[in-house]
């Protein structure tokens, strides 16, 4: 069982959606060090939070209780709804990021994120396929928690979503390939599609980030929607 330090943050206000949280994000926290962002996430004048913080070696801070809102998801959108911080607790994973030298996440810390993310599953109720990564839910500014987070692993736990299987078929034109990233939840398609689709293979596909509609994301993109459905269809039966 997860062992749980408290460090209360001050930022955080009063959740504007009945019945949330149902969502849960995580993060990495791309900076320097971890110290570095506990201090940024608890500083007033910043106005940043989570609801936790997960060390490098496992340790699990609580910085906003889970029925106050904390400010980790910013401008942000998920399968229709926007302002996904009334929505969503957010886990920040220590790990400087691309800025500062991205590196695998240690082995301590992922048991930590997978015990942690269990546990507010289960607390919440919160469908798999509302567990999600920043970059999904800000794809034209966040790549966090990154191409190396370990995200089949947490499907196994039943977090999150993930398929290794390739729909067969050629190829999906941009119309078609629009129609299954918005329904597995991809808001901004509008704006920039190139950089939705890269969100995409980052967290389905993370050795093949070409940003680019090729058969083989064609083919991973109709896995993973098809998925989607049936796990919201399972969910609406539970």
């Amino acid at each position: 069982m997860v062992l749980i330090h408290e460090q209360p943050s001050p930022n955080h206000d009063e959740r504007q959606k009945p019945g949330a949280p149902d969502m849960l994000v995580l993060h990495y926290t791309g900076m320097e060090s971890g110290a570095v962002a506990l201090e940024r996430l608890c500083d007033p004048a910043v106005r940043v939070s989570a609801h936790y913080l997960v060390e490098e070696d496992g340790r699990v801070l609580r910085l906003v209780p889970e029925h106050r809102r904390a400010w980790h998801a910013g401008l942000s959108h998920w399968a229709g709804e926007d302002n996904l911080n009334d929505a969503s607790l957010g886990i920040e994973i220590v790990n400087p990021g691309h800025e500062f030298g991205y590196r695998p996440f240690p082995e301590l810390q992922m048991q930590a994120v997978i015990e942690l993310s269990v546990v507010l599953r289960n607390r919440h109720g919160i469908a798999r396929h509302r567990i999600v990564g920043h970059s999904d839910i800000a794809p034209l500014r966040k790549e966090d928690p990154g191409e190396l987070f370990d995200w089949p692993r947490l499907a196994r736990h039943g977090l999150g979503l993930w398929s290794d299987d390739v729909q067969s078929r050629d190829s999906l034109n941009e119309e078609e390939a629009r129609r299954a990233l918005a329904t597995i939840g991809y808001g901004y398609l509008d704006e920039d599609f190139g950089r939705v689709l890269l969100a995409f293979q980052r967290r389905f596909l993370p050795d093949h980030m070409s940003g680019k509609l090729d058969v083989r994301t064609a083919g991973r993109l109709s896995a993973i929607a098809a998925l989607h459905e049936n796990a919201s269809l399972h969910s609406e039966c539970d």
